[in-house]
């Protein structure tokens, strides 16, 4: 259910988007026949538009589920349904293609899509496209290293002049009694002269 949901929130903004696209009457006219054919092009080598293949297959999967929990005993019956309606729907697949296009048109001059095409296009373009998933991802990781070495040798070096500025803080610590005014033994005569405390009683 989750997964329809999230498949027909995409669908309302791709078709908000195209509305939005199509609707634009500068927007089309500036954009000539030779501009949109160079951003179909460039839609097409750097695959633009595969990440929305499974919407269509995803939106009828999500679907019959939902009408077979429904109508249990009509499972033969919704399945070729949807099937066929889907089958049917496939065709405007097409708008999806102009619409990104044209979304390509709008940012990319008529050459610069040109130049993203033939890149796209070779061997070394090619292999971006194939390998840029892991070597993201390899990326990443690298930088999460990085970040955390960052992180605690950033740490490290600020606790040690915090510690460093603190000891020079300090106040420091008092002289211990001298030895001739500690206090005088049992017996011993006070400083002052006088006789010591006689405890015995008569």
């Amino acid at each position: 259910m989750m997964l329809h949901n999230r498949v027909r929130s995409l669908c309302a903004v791709l078709a908000a988007t195209a509305v939005f696209a199509f609707s634009s009457p500068a927007f089309s006219q500036d954009v000539t026949d030779s501009h949109l054919k160079a951003a179909r092009a460039a839609v097409a080598a750097i695959h633009a538009t595969d990440p929305f293949d499974n919407i269509l297959p995803q939106a009828a999967a999500a679907l019959e589920s939902q009408l077979i929990q429904k109508n249990p005993d009509m499972q033969e019956l919704i399945g070729k349904t949807i099937s066929e309606k889907a089958l049917a729907l496939a065709s405007r697949r097409a708008d999806l293609e102009k619409e990104a296009a044209l979304a390509y048109a709008k940012v990319f001059s008529e050459k610069e899509l040109t130049d993203i095409a033939a890149f796209y296009s070779s061997d070394s373009g090619k292999k971006l496209l194939d390998s840029g998933p892991a070597v993201t991802r390899e990326l990443v990781k690298a930088a999460d290293i990085w970040q955390n070495g960052l992180a605690r040798d950033l740490a490290q070096q600020v606790g040690e002049t915090l510690a460093a500025a603190a000891k020079t803080k300090a106040p420091a610590a008092p002289a211990a009694a001298p030895a001739d005014a500690a206090a005088p033994a049992d017996g011993a005569a006070p400083a002052d002269g006088s006789a010591p405390a006689d405890d015995t009683q008569n």
